[in-house]
């Protein structure tokens, strides 16, 4: 799949679920959870000593040709290519790495890097980055998307970091392009089951829907 291809999926669907989990089994079905309840974009972060091979279980596993599976809080280069070779289709960073960024061009897969002010978000569009993590969103809030779209009317933002059912349409009402979920969709010890992660990405679906 090409890095276009990779990320008109991911901003067609608008959701990115971002799967912690404290064992390859958790996290496993916790992005499982997530898919049943509708979410398209995985991202596994690599906070999990085996999230490789989660990735490489998921990208084998699954057959819907809309999901797409990446790593997150990539923190360099190596690990980025660690991932990309267990079948990861992008990568997430909690803050912009320069060799990361090259990594990912030479292997044409989106790079997705945390940023917050103005300088970390030229600095990552020099370097080919299509992809604006605003992270973390829930210090900045959504008023800070429309604010550095002043003087950059043309970057694409995905919050990650506060984004929830109450404050989603706020958001992207603000210009997100996407959004990544973290707790507040994939926390077992917050929501108790897998069943009730799928219900409340079922919520999070819907609430993309009705933006439409």
């Amino acid at each position: 799949m090409k890095k276009y291809d990779i990320l008109t999926r991911l901003l067609e669907h608008k959701l990115v679920a971002v799967v912690r989990g404290e064992s390859e089994e958790e996290a496993e079905q916790i992005a499982k959870a997530c898919l049943a309840g509708g979410i398209k974009g995985i991202e596994l972060t690599f906070t999990l000593d085996g999230a490789a091979k989660v990735i490489e279980q998921l990208t084998s596993s699954v057959t819907d040709a809309e999901v797409v599976i990446g790593a997150g809080t990539v923190l360099d280069a190596e690990t980025a290519r660690i991932a990309i070779l267990a079948g990861a289709q992008f990568i997430v960073s909690p803050g912009f790495d320069q060799a990361t960024a090259m990594l990912c061009n030479t292997y044409h897969i989106p790079y997705l890097p945390g940023c917050i002010t103005i300088t970390e978000i030229q600095t990552a569009l020099q370097y080919g980055v299509d992809v604006i993590k605003l992270f973390p969103g829930d210090l900045v809030g959504p008023q800070y998307i429309k604010a550095i779209k002043g003087p950059l009317p043309h970057i694409q933002v995905m919050p990650t970091g506060g984004v929830n059912l109450e404050n989603i349409a706020e958001w992207f009402e603000s210009g997100a392009v996407a959004v990544g979920i973290g707790s507040n969709l994939t926390s077992l010890k917050k929501l108790g089951s897998y069943q009730q992660i799928t219900k409340q990405a079922q919520q999070y679906v819907s609430q993309i829907n009705d933006l439409r």
